[in-house]
């Protein structure tokens, strides 16, 4: 029956859609939506649990290629206009040709354009101009000694580490710890600081430390949501965050 009321509203559009696919463990999809812009929506996939601890095994596992194809196949049906792959340690374990098999296999499935945090970590850093980092990870040494080869190996010095040696419940680590970690990682000569890990909470303290270090200092859902965004011709909101010394386009 037709509304003859005026009361009701005709209604959204559709929203324009990113597809996720997350490791099994993924705790913080909460702060992959805060950086979504009004009319962007996140269709979320898992991956199949495995009982791990998180550590380069774990990391390994996560990238097998017949769970990533299985796991993006069940998002074709909302018919996401690029996929990202939400995980830095699951992309960098095998170095960028590891990366790049993961969202080659993505996109296969899914028909769409896809991209792995590792692979947008160096897209950022490309965008930027940024030749030598610091990196502050959550992760247990070998783990973060795979960071700094991956970031090598794309011709990034890596200037300064810190880590936590965490395996477990890294979304539980407050703030305050992060930020710490940060400041212990960062180094005169390094012109950004990526802290690693998409189940490491840092919405909030991006700008804070920016201002504090006077650097950008980039995070792995940061550089994920900008890479997907990118897909679609969008950058970041500037609702909640005004990102980066450089500032962060669309087109990079």
């Amino acid at each position: 029956m037709p509304d003859t009321t005026g009361r009701i509203p005709k209604g959204p559009a559709p929203d324009r859609v990113i597809g996720v696919v997350d490791p099994y463990d993924m705790a913080l999809d909460r702060e992959l939506w805060r950086w979504m812009p009004a009319g962007v929506s996140l269709a979320m996939a898992r991956t199949p649990y495995h009982p791990l601890v998180v550590d380069e095994l774990m990391a390994s596992a996560l990238g097998d290629d017949a769970e990533i194809r299985s796991t993006a196949r069940s998002l074709a049906a909302v018919e996401p206009e690029a996929v990202v792959f939400a995980c830095a340690s699951g992309s960098f374990v095998h170095g960028v040709d590891g990366a790049r098999r993961i969202s080659a296999a993505i996109a296969e499935e899914v028909g769409a354009p896809a991209v792995t945090t590792s692979e947008a970590l160096l897209e950022a850093l490309d965008a930027l101009g940024l030749a030598r980092v610091a990196i502050a990870t959550p992760y247990v040494p070998r783990l973060t000694e795979r960071l700094e080869a991956f970031l090598a190996a794309e011709g990034h010095s890596v200037v300064g580490t810190a880590g936590l040696g965490l395996d477990h419940l890294i979304w539980h680590v407050p703030y305050r710890v992060t930020a710490g970690l940060v400041r212990e990682a960062d180094r005169p000569e390094a012109e950004a600081v990526f802290v690693s890990c998409t189940n490491l909470p840092t919405f909030d303290i991006i700008a804070p430390l920016e201002a504090e270090l006077g650097k950008p200092v980039l995070t792995a859902n940061q550089v994920t949501a900008w890479a997907g965004l990118r897909r679609l011709g969008l950058g970041l909101t500037a609702r909640d965050q005004v990102l980066g010394a450089a500032g962060w386009a669309a087109d990079g």
